[in-house]
């Protein structure tokens, strides 16, 4: 079981313990879906899921998801929202976390160039968090630099590095770094490599095969998740290794792939998958399929079919429907744990 190798069993886990289960991961070939929450009622559905399929999982918030987190009145033009949310999320997850009984990655999803600032103030975060506990407050950061040329986008990932493992902190995602093509080549994946292995073992990256953000339909995008098996290699025979396949892999777009897809780039070193937009859907069709069949409850505060005395407050109350989008949603988190072979690892 992947708690074998963790210090800490349950609960948001950081540092040797992302890199343990990563390895596990690997050794086992399953991949941890990482979903993007947006509110308490998204953690609740993911955390259900997992303990109830006895998986770890991992916890993200984007900017726009920390930002909406913290309110949609909140003024955020310094990124002030997005911080400000994105840290009361980690202090939401952490507090609840433990209540689930699982391990939990804490992350946060893309953060392009001119988003640093967002990163910068949950750094800050990190590192007022690491003086009182001896920890970050997150477990792992992603920076996405991929619009920006290479060499930029590799020496600022590298400064952050830096900066993170300074903390001790582990876990910057890089995502693709070919910028003209959907398509990663192996020479920017050991370039990568290279780079921050030299500074922490703490990272993984996304490597481009065709994969795309959103739902589309089938054959509309062609991927390729062999093309991370030349990936392993390369870097590999590179740096000289003894691993067949020494870089943590992450997943992005995953939604709308196949079972197999998925298969294949986690038979690849992939123990990372990112799912969203199937997630926002299903937790919409709890709630819409609610509404639908209990409109004529909800259309006033009293009467309903059943009388016109009668009253609906345990129709309309935010508890009740609210709580058939988590159902929902989390049906659908189950079935991504079953795809990724992450059900029944714990």
């Amino acid at each position: 079981m992947a708690t074998a190798v963790l210090k800490r069993k349950s609960g948001v886990i950081v540092g040797d313990d992302v890199k343990a289960l990563f390895n596990y991961a690997q050794e086992h070939k399953f991949a941890i879906p990482a979903i993007n929450v947006t509110s308490s009622s998204t953690v609740v559905a993911s955390l259900e899921a997992a303990r109830d399929k006895k998986a770890p999982i991992i916890l993200q918030m984007s900017q726009g998801g920390a930002a909406y987190f913290a309110g949609k009145g909140v003024a955020n033009d310094k990124q002030q929202a997005s911080v400000a949310g994105a840290v009361a999320g980690a202090h939401y997850i952490r507090q609840v976390a433990t209540s689930y009984e699982i391990p939990v990655i804490l992350h946060t999803d893309h953060c392009a160039k001119k988003l640093l600032p967002w990163l910068d103030g949950m750094l800050d975060a990190d590192e007022a968090y690491y003086k009182e506990h001896g920890e970050p407050l997150f477990s792992s950061h992603m920076i996405d630099l991929s619009e920006e040329e290479v060499d930029f986008n590799i020496q600022t990932t590298a400064k952050y590095l830096k900066r993170i493992t300074g903390g001790e902190e582990d876990g910057v995602n890089n995502e693709d770094v070919d910028n003209n093509s959907l398509y990663t080549q192996p020479e920017d994946i050991y370039n990568i490599y290279k780079t921050l292995s030299a500074i922490s073992p703490y990272f993984s990256i996304a490597a481009g095969f065709g994969n795309v953000h959103g739902v589309y339909k089938p054959g509309n995008v062609k991927l390729h998740p062999e093309l991370l098996s030349k990936h392993q290699a390369y870097v590999k025979e590179q740096a000289g290794l003894k691993e067949d396949k020494p870089v943590f892999l992450v997943f992005h777009g995953g939604s709308g792939s196949s079972k197999s897809e998925y298969t294949e780039a986690i038979s690849h070193g992939v123990v990372k998958v990112n799912l969203d937009t199937d997630l926002q859907y299903a937790y919409l069709t709890g709630i819409r399929d609610y509404v639908l069949k209990k409109k004529d409850y909800i259309m006033s505060q009293v009467g309903n079919p059943d009388g016109e005395d009668k009253p609906n407050k345990k129709y309309f109350d935010p508890r009740v429907w609210v709580r058939e989008g988590e159902k929902t949603m989390s049906a659908r988190v189950q079935e991504g744990l079953a795809d990724f072979n992450t059900a029944n690892q714990l």
